[in-house]
């Protein structure tokens, strides 16, 4: 990583809660959130904000937001947040052969057309020689209505921050996603 994490130690203690329950879940503690607490306040803001757009309650299936988060990672080139939504991903229903899909979405079968809209909207979102037009913006309100499409474009933008912050540092992946191999070829972690 392009910068180091302090000790454990020496992080504030509501950020150390934080690591305890990353500990819990995960099994380690993650490297962003150990770069994210350098900066206590902006930790705390970023805690919260990941999870109102990561609810239960949310609008969005917690497969479809898993799915958005992916793509974003992958145009992003985060392989930090590739590896670790993709597990994510598989835990919330997707088969390893939809994960693996997930890049080339458009040429797949794997997805309904609730998907397919959602994942054009996050690219012409991530990419910035895209924009989403109103052709789009018809097909979205097809399978959302505007409190998801305010939700879809939050998560959008979420993932777009986490995963352009961990790529320019260099988080590296923790070993999250290991994508079983296809006959004859070797996959690297997150697909």
């Amino acid at each position: 990583m392009r910068v180091s994490p302090k000790l454990l130690n020496r992080y504030p203690w509501f950020i150390r809660l934080f690591f305890w329950k990353q500990r819990k879940t995960y099994g380690q503690v993650l490297d962003p959130g150990l770069l994210w607490g350098r900066s206590p306040l902006v930790f705390a803001g970023l805690a919260l904000l990941y999870g109102a757009v990561n609810r239960r309650r949310s609008p969005l299936s917690a497969e479809l937001r898993s799915l958005i988060t992916v793509r974003v990672s992958q145009i992003n080139h985060c392989e930090f947040c590739i590896d670790i939504n993709s597990m994510t991903l598989h835990k919330r229903g997707a088969s390893w052969d939809k994960i693996a899909a997930v890049h080339d979405w458009p040429n797949s079968p794997l997805f309904d057309a609730r998907e397919q809209t959602a994942l054009e909207y996050a690219e012409a979102v991530t990419r910035s020689e895209l924009h989403p037009d109103d052709a789009l913006f018809g097909h979205l309100r097809e399978h959302f209505d505007e409190d998801a499409l305010v939700e879809l474009t939050g998560l959008i933008a979420f993932q777009n921050m986490s995963s352009k912050f961990n790529a320019a540092l260099e988080v590296p992946p923790q070993g999250f996603c290991r994508m079983p191999d296809a006959p004859g070829e070797r996959r690297a972690a997150g697909g």
